[in-house]
């Protein structure tokens, strides 16, 4: 039998690749990418042939990479890009190919722009394929390893190879339930208040976005949650209150009443953050003029 060359190297098998690294799982890697895992099992059988190495090594439920592996992950990546760039100046029909996008985004974002954008591209026969993962404080490398495609956050990762646009502006405002308090009138009213808060799996909390105040003084969280979504089962019918932007009256806070915060914070952002392999896209272009197209009908 002849030797697998490195001819038989193509985009598929080094995405395939990467998808093992960042996951140390066959099993997740199937998962991610839509196959089976007798598929990702041969494609990494085949990597290892032509790459004489194991590439990964089992260690208990996951696997280990190589040194082989892990110093291969930024050239796998830089030839994966090149190979996209290929497509830049590719015609562009949104009717005539599928277009598939992970984004990393939480609540808010997730639901006030995209489930308008995939009616409105339905309507249009365009066949648009969503995923989404959490972003919570984002980081670059999910863009630079391909785990998302874009980023909708008020905390835009930096580098010299992440670009970003502002969607929206929004105020920072107190929710809460009226039928069982008032809002808080004053700054000492609201540190003293109990609180909701969104803590995310990094560890950080949703309240990095409220700048320009000595939040040290607000009184310690009550209720700590994973994500927004959770926020109006816990306000509903107690006197907790939760800060968040004003646009999430239009979407995972829809239930609950809103007031202005009784003291000076400046309004938060969110942009949308994408790496430079996708800039000049033509997929990737029509999808964010659609999506700052419904971002501007949302503005608050």
């Amino acid at each position: 039998m002849s030797k697998i060359n490195f001819t038989d190297l193509d985009g598929k098998v080094l995405r395939t690749f990467l998808t093992i690294l960042e996951e140390s799982s066959v099993s997740k890697a199937a998962d991610r990418l839509g196959v089976t895992q007798s598929a990702i099992s041969h494609t990494l059988a085949k990597l290892r042939q032509v790459l004489g190495d194991p590439l990964f090594v089992r260690s208990g439920q996951g696997l280990i990479p190589t040194e082989r592996a892990l110093s291969l992950k930024d050239p796998a990546q830089r030839v994966l890009d090149g190979m996209r760039a290929l497509t830049e100046g590719r015609p562009f029909n949104p009717l005539s190919e599928q277009i598939d996008i992970r984004i990393a985004t939480n609540d808010m974002p997730r639901e006030s722009i995209f489930p308008p954008l995939l009616r409105e591209t339905r309507a249009e026969k365009v066949r648009l394929k969503l995923e989404f993962i959490p972003s919570g404080v984002p980081d670059p490398d999910l863009l630079r390893s391909d785990r998302c495609q874009l980023m909708l956050t008020p905390l835009p990762p930096d580098g010299p190879d992440i670009f970003q646009k502002r969607l929206m502006t929004s105020p920072l405002m107190m929710f809460y339930d009226a039928a069982q308090r008032n809002p808080p009138d004053s700054w000492q009213a609201y540190c003293d208040s109990d609180h909701v808060e969104v803590r995310f799996a990094d560890g950080r909390n949703a309240r990095a976005v409220m700048r320009g105040v000595d939040q040290s003084q607000i009184r310690p969280a009550v209720v700590t949650l994973p994500h927004f979504n959770a926020i109006p089962a816990f306000v509903r019918g107690s006197d907790l209150i939760s800060t968040d932007t004003a646009l999430m009256k239009q979407g995972p806070l829809a239930a609950l009443d809103c007031a202005p915060l009784p003291f000076e914070c400046p309004p938060v952002s969110i942009y949308m953050v994408w790496h430079q392999r996708s800039a000049n896209d033509p997929a990737h272009r029509w999808l964010r003029a659609r999506i700052e197209a419904i971002a501007a009908t949302l503005q608050t």
